[in-house]
């Protein structure tokens, strides 16, 4: 079945109907980001990506500080990266000196961060959680320190389950699990599944950070092609799990580290039902929910669950506070192995953050907050995409995320991304080369870039710089 247009498809649908019939002529200012919103009843970060889908169609342009346009003479738009063809046999993983090498570049100040995992910190309210911290720290008796050991705060627990039941999604009292962030949430509900030498089906590509848990719990990989727009190819998945005793799987339904594909209602639907009838448990990362750019939030997969087979991951490290390390499971039916590795593993969260993320939650201003991050991102991804498409080589591919913070680039194939990233790290400037996302390291021609730190004036030179060292890479 078809699945409708988002709100911003159907706005830059619209747009483009009134383009073709002559309503909006070449060289016509196209409304105001502010007076679409208005007229449409949609989010600014819904009209950014709209602008941004008739940008790369070819039928609009941006003019700095002036706005949108309809274009003079229609330009042929970038094309988008090609889904991955992976290998159809088990893996053994070996990517963590490559990935923690890249993690090291990232910590530096005067690097610009474009191979970095996390957005500009400047786009979180530090000042006013070291607040709620304070406040909460103020209250804490004594009794609170030793209650919230493994399973953590309960007000906390109690305001991510009244999050989860907005999303139509209800979990039981002992469900969730507070976590140090989101990794060891992943962590524990790999473990909680598997045993060594078991086999483990990911995207392909993949976030490096789950190739490295594999290969630290000596797992075997199964990659399976991932569309750039819609996610993983359930046929293909079919076919491993006909094939493969397959323990588990490790997937990102929701804006996808490095694709930032979201895949279809109908899709996700179709995935729980496909792993349910094979009983194998799927490891839902959802860290980049939230950072949606339509009007509302996708659903993640574990809003279909109805086996308890879904284990889902997240945290606030991308949405609210970096550096807090507070994440969560919610893991269904292993919800008590989850637990009980916890107990056994870090013993519990730091209580201190968890207080203040449970304070700050309780004042209201989180979806105020997250509204404008998402415009801030979304923003922010069409004009880096704009810097693409003016000085990366002609033949580049370059992904249109509908949420997230990153753009995934697949260069002419002769390029070289790894000595591409070396060279741009010798003027400053990170990136994340494709051999990260694969077990193989298959993804010799591509890059992951952050676009994830408006308002950093680097930006616009570092995409510069790299696009050169890319068109020169002969």
């Amino acid at each position: 079945m078809a699945e409708h247009p988002t709100r911003y498809e159907q706005l830059a649908d619209d747009m483009a109907q009134a383009i073709r019939e002559g309503l909006l002529r070449p060289g016509d200012r196209l409304p105001s980001v502010r007076e679409t919103c208005l007229r449409r009843g949609v989010s600014p970060a819904t009209v950014f990506q709209a602008y941004g889908l008739l940008e790369t169609r070819g039928l609009i342009e941006a003019r700095p500080r002036s706005g949108f346009y309809v274009q003079a003479a229609r330009r042929a738009p970038r094309a988008v990266p090609q889904a991955a063809v992976p290998k159809t046999e088990a893996t053994e993983v070996a990517v963590s000196a490559l990935a923690f090498d890249l993690l090291e570049s990232t910590r530096d100040p005067a690097v610009v961060p474009l191979g970095s995992a996390f957005p500009g910190a400047h786009l979180f309210p530090i000042e006013v959680l070291a607040r709620s911290g304070a406040r909460a720290m103020r209250r804490l008796k004594p009794q609170q320190i030793t209650s919230a050991l493994t399973a953590g705060d309960d007000k906390l627990r109690q305001s991510l389950r009244r999050r989860y039941a907005l999303q139509g999604i209800p979990l039981a009292a002992d469900e969730l699990v507070i976590t140090n962030g989101a990794m060891e949430a992943l962590n524990l509900c790999l473990q909680a599944v598997t045993q060594p030498g078991d086999v483990v089906v990911i995207e392909s590509p993949t976030f490096y950070a789950a190739l490295q848990v594999l290969e630290r719990l000596k797992l075997r990989a199964v990659e399976v092609a991932t569309d750039p727009a819609e996610g993983v190819d359930l046929d293909a998945l079919a076919g491993v799990l006909a094939r493969e005793r397959v323990a588990a799987c490790w997937l990102m339904p929701t804006f996808q580290n490095p694709l930032g594909a979201l895949m279809p209602v109908a899709r996700k639907q179709d995935l729980v039902a496909l792993l349910a009838r094979h009983g194998v448990p799927l490891i839902e990362d959802d860290v980049y929910g939230e950072l949606y750019a339509d009007v509302r939030r996708p659903p993640p997969a574990k809003a279909f669950d109805s086996d308890g087979l879904v284990l889902h991951c997240s945290s606030f490290s991308k949405c609210l506070a970096p550096g807090y390390r507070v994440g969560w499971a919610a893991a269904g039916r292993f919800a008590r192995d989850v637990q009980r590795l916890k107990m056994m593993s870090s013993l519990a969260t730091s209580i201190p953050p968890q207080l203040a993320i449970a304070d700050y939650l309780l004042q209201g201003g989180y979806d105020r907050h997250l509204r404008r991050l998402r415009e801030a991102l979304a923003e922010e991804q069409l004009r880096v995409r704009r810097l693409i498409e003016r000085h990366f080589p002609v033949r580049t591919r370059v992904t249109r995320p509908a949420g997230g913070y990153f753009l995934w680039l697949e260069l002419p194939p002769d390029t070289d991304a790894l000595a591409l990233h070396h060279r741009a790290m010798a003027a400053g400037i990170s990136t994340a080369p494709g051999v990260l996302f694969s077990a193989d390291r298959r993804f010799t021609h591509h890059l992951r870039l952050n676009v994830g730190h408006p308002g950093d004036e680097r930006i616009d030179a570092a995409i510069r710089t790299v696009g050169e060292v890319a068109g020169a890479r002969r």
